[in-house]
């Protein structure tokens, strides 16, 4: 009789530790599946994001672009603040050019009237060999971001202090 109490006493320790065993190793594997899908949904989180701002083959007045300058390219990116209340001379770019403008608000102003506000966020493409201007009409600095596809020795703009701002 002692013996089979034994036998039962060690038949229920190795049941219960063997059911303990089992326990932690499926606590352990649902941490471990809990960690893994923390980490994929940091992973998730943290992943890069595109959104592409604009795609035309226009200025923002609608001309078409000019056909690609001949020779060796020369990409500038160039950034422009401008306080509140400035205005920009009339000029014009001999190379094409566009931007984000990620601060404020710019107001660009063709020779024929011709007008678009450009809000923070948004992608610009601006006129090519076409007098223009801009203004900060807001209360903030704008803060612009321009990329040029220009040659060496060109320049960016062409000013023209010969037209009056009004």
């Amino acid at each position: 009789m002692k013996q089979v109490k034994l036998w039962v006493l060690a038949a229920t320790l190795v049941c219960g530790t063997t059911a303990f065993m089992t326990g932690c190793k499926k606590a352990t594997v649902q941490e471990a599946n809990v960690q893994e899908t923390t980490v994929q949904e940091e992973k998730t989180a943290q992943a890069v994001k595109s959104e592409e701002l604009i795609r035309t083959s226009q200025s923002w007045d609608g001309v078409e672009l000019p056909d690609y300058l001949q020779g060796r390219p020369e990409l500038v990116a160039v950034k422009y603040e401008f306080p509140a209340g400035q205005k920009l001379g009339w000029h014009h770019h001999p190379v094409m050019n566009y931007g984000i403008l990620v601060q404020g608000e710019l107001t660009i102003i063709g020779l024929d009237g011709k007008e678009k506000t450009v809000h923070e966020g948004e992608a610009v493409v601006e006129m090519v060999n076409t007098v223009h201007h801009g203004e900060n009409r807001g209360t903030k600095p704008v803060i612009l971001y321009m990329f040029y596809l220009s040659q060496k020795d060109l320049p960016l703009a062409v000013q023209h202090p010969e037209i009056p701002l009004e």
